[in-house]
């Protein structure tokens, strides 16, 4: 099946993910309020905003009515996400003083790659853009899963670590974007299978970029993850 293809592609890079400064810093405690407050801002105003269109597009150029249904839905889901994690921090500013909500800061670099990789992705076809949004939903459901069964007993931030995840049900979500790329992988010519493979391999990138950014360890302009 394609998934294990891709799975082998993914494992290198979630494991450097995992270890990042940024999520193993929200698991010991040690991270900076502000590079929460940072991540909080480029991911609901910028990144899941462009996620949540190119799902749309992708929605639209869907070969098979099922899987315009799971991208459809899948829209919905990931701007209640978006106004879940902006409530969730708002909330937890004072119990665990965190820099107010920031709304003016700009898009960063590398949230702009990735948000304009989302994009050209899917309007260069839907093979391109299953390859390109299966990373985020992916790697949402395993980092969401390692911060919470791994987090410091007592750490600081163990209220935003309950708050970001999404939920057991997320799985299924995680299945059937993961069995639609083994559906319209296995039916594809070679040429298109390919075009999702690398285009998830760029995808991978994108997600170990963000987490740069959010740690502000972000590559100077024209050296990420594109």
């Amino acid at each position: 099946m394609l998934r294990d293809e891709l799975a082998e592609i993914r494992e290198p890079v979630l494991r450097q993910v995992l270890d990042h400064p940024f999520w193993s810093g929200l698991r010991d405690g040690t991270l900076p309020g502000a590079a929460l407050s940072r991540f909080v801002r480029q991911d609901t105003a910028f990144l899941l905003p462009a996620y949540a269109r190119a799902l749309a597009r992708c929605a639209a150029s869907a070969p098979e009515d099922a899987d315009t249904l799971l991208f459809g839905q899948s829209v919905v889901g990931t701007l209640e996400a978006r106004d879940g994690l902006r409530a969730a921090y708002t909330a937890l500013t004072g119990e665990l003083r965190l820099p107010e909500p920031d709304g003016h800061s700009a898009v960063e670099p590398a949230v702009a790659a990735h948000a304009g990789f989302f994009t050209a992705a899917a309007e260069t076809s839907f093979h391109a853009g299953v390859g390109a949004l299966l990373p985020m939903v992916w790697f949402n459901a395993e980092v969401s899963d390692h911060l919470r069964d791994n987090a410091v007993p007592g750490t600081r931030y163990l209220p935003w670590i309950t708050a970001y995840h999404p939920g057991e049900s997320y799985r299924y979500a995680v299945e059937a974007f993961l069995a639609m790329a083994d559906r319209v992988g296995g039916q594809a010519p070679p040429r298109l299978r390919q075009m999702i493979v690398d285009h998830f391999s760029r995808g991978i990138r994108h997600e170990l970029a963000f987490a740069d950014c959010c740690a502000g360890l972000a590559a100077p302009a024209g050296k990420g993850a594109r």
